[in-house]
């Protein structure tokens, strides 16, 4: 893998750590290091990365909320968590919503480049399953299956945000917003947006991960 990859982090100490790994993987690659995933996706509109390692948890970003952005902007560039957690609720999730790998942090760089190499080779590279942490998993599908505009209205709504607040902000009308919320609701099986917004709340892998351990 010689493309560019981006290493979105917002510790400069574990974002050399990546580095090291990307770079005793592939020797030749690119590495472009940035510290939130605006500047990611900034990075992303401007090469081709074949590779973007992504935290959780930074300045501008919370949750698996960027992942499924990313999946869904970039489909073609694969994403690799790395993250602080190591609940089986957090990767199971991320996998579930097509990431192509989780790294822990407290990996070591010789677990760090076998994932890399795993990915690299079209593989995906995930924690030993250990049975835990299945139940409730298919919300990460309904959420996954949501389009842009029905996620950005699901956004509207976790601000509270009325009908006609949500048409405004997106230079739409009413009639079209309360499409888009029935076919939201379809696909998420609420029956209104109390319900929706708690369900989009399972992207906060914090609250995620303990409400599917127990």
């Amino acid at each position: 893998m010689t493309a560019p990859v981006i290493i979105a982090d917002d510790h400069p100490l574990f974002r050399g750590a990546l580095r090291q790994a990307v770079e005793g993987t592939w020797p030749d690659a690119e590495v472009i290091e940035v510290a939130t995933a605006g500047a990611a996706r900034e990075a992303a509109d401007e090469v081709a990365a074949q590779l973007l390692l992504l935290d959780i948890h930074m300045a501008d970003s919370r949750g698996l909320s960027a992942l499924l952005d990313f999946r869904q902007d970039f489909p073609a560039m694969p994403v690799a968590i790395v993250s602080a957690s190591e609940s089986a609720a957090v990767w199971k999730a991320a996998m579930q919503l097509g990431a192509s790998g989780f790294i822990p942090k407290s990996a070591d760089l010789s677990a760090m480049k076998d994932a890399l190499a795993a990915i690299g080779a079209g593989d995906v590279s995930f924690p030993d399953d250990d049975g835990a942490a299945d139940a409730d998993l298919e919300i990460y599908d309904k959420l996954a299956s949501l389009t842009p505009a029905q996620r950005r209205i699901l956004g509207y709504l976790n601000q509270g945000l009325l009908n006609k607040q949500i048409a405004f902000e997106m230079d739409i009308t009413e009639a079209t917003v309360k499409a888009h919320l029935t076919a939201l609701f379809r696909k998420l099986g609420a029956v209104n947006r109390t319900q929706a917004v708690l369900i989009a709340g399972k992207l906060d892998v914090d609250e995620a991960a303990t409400d599917l351990a127990r």
